[in-house]
């Protein structure tokens, strides 16, 4: 077996059987601490942050200065005649209010935009250079899109809760049909609702993810995740369409409000998890299926 020397005589390392470098490791490439901090300090993932934290204080003045008015007729709880009853009916609110297009917004740019933004710059071939497997590139990119899009919303909540707090006391949920939850058993349900909105949100944050591996232009990707949601919200209203509206992936989108009842009615949240985790896993397996044949080196 011949071995290497280096320009000072000492032997060189030996090349692993695969080819590699002696000493790579591809699972010590690309980590998702690392990968966190670059996407932490890009200008769109702290203005998004930012915003989160703001529209809970933008929300507060509207309702102080506006006072408290009826609400467009909604089939399952109108928030907004108790928004201001405490802190946590606030907080409550303000999910009813960014369910249905801020927060598909926040969980498309952050998954859409990943791996099409590096993709325009040129420095994803760079990264596959170093090398990293292209799957755990994809894998790592795919983790760092979560963990920001679920930051982003559990700042909205904490701002919320705390803010609203300040400016309506830290007292019971008042629900508009009359029934009141103790701050124990709110702050759970509410725990229950952000966690059903972090999976029903992720069948919109995948399918931007893999329309991101599609596209080397991240707005095409983003809007298309976007475009496609609010399609099927317009259809969704459509009654002609019978129970094929049950399978859209926003078909449970409030489902989560369920947990404002007592007992809980606990039939569209498991029918919403279900099918929002297996939209998911669709869209994903997608995406490193088109990856993994993508051609970005050239």
């Amino acid at each position: 077996m011949s071995t290497e020397t280096t320009s000072s005589g000492a032997a060189a390392p030996a090349p692993q059987a695969t080819g590699a470098a002696a000493g790579y490791r591809p699972e010590r490439t690309l980590r998702l601490g690392v990968e966190l901090r670059r996407q932490f300090k890009r200008r769109r993932t702290l203005g998004v942050f930012a915003l989160m934290a703001a529209l809970p204080l933008i929300l507060i003045g509207a309702l102080q200065l506006g006072g408290t008015e009826e609400a467009e007729g909604n089939s399952r709880i109108n928030l907004v005649d108790v928004a201001s009853a405490s802190g946590l009916n606030l907080t409550l609110f303000t999910l009813f209010a960014t369910t249905g297009f801020f927060l598909v917004v926040v969980f498309a740019l952050f998954f859409g935009d990943t791996v099409a933004s590096e993709a325009s710059w040129g420095s994803l071939r760079y990264a596959l250079a170093t090398p990293v497997p292209r799957a755990r590139l994809l894998r790592q990119k795919w983790l760092a899109a979560l963990v920001l899009s679920v930051g982003a919303m559990l700042l909205l909540v904490v701002v919320a809760v705390v803010a609203g707090g300040i400016a309506f006391g830290f007292g019971d949920v008042q629900t508009p049909i009359g029934v009141a939850l103790d701050q124990g058993t709110a702050l759970l349900r509410l725990a229950g609702m952000v966690g059903y909105l972090a999976v029903h949100l992720l069948v919109v944050g995948t399918l931007a993810f893999w329309l991101s591996t599609v596209t080397d232009a991240p707005l095409a990707a983003v809007g298309g995740a976007v475009f496609s949601t609010v399609v099927f919200a317009v259809l969704e209203q459509v009654e002609q369409l019978g129970g094929i509206r049950d399978w859209f992936p926003t078909a449970f989108n409030y489902a989560w409000t369920d947990l404002l009842q007592t007992p809980v009615d606990s039939g569209d949240l498991f029918r919403g998890v279900v099918q929002g985790l297996v939209y998911s896993a669709v869209f994903t397996a997608l995406a490193f299926r088109h990856f993994a044949r993508k051609d970005v080196t050239s």
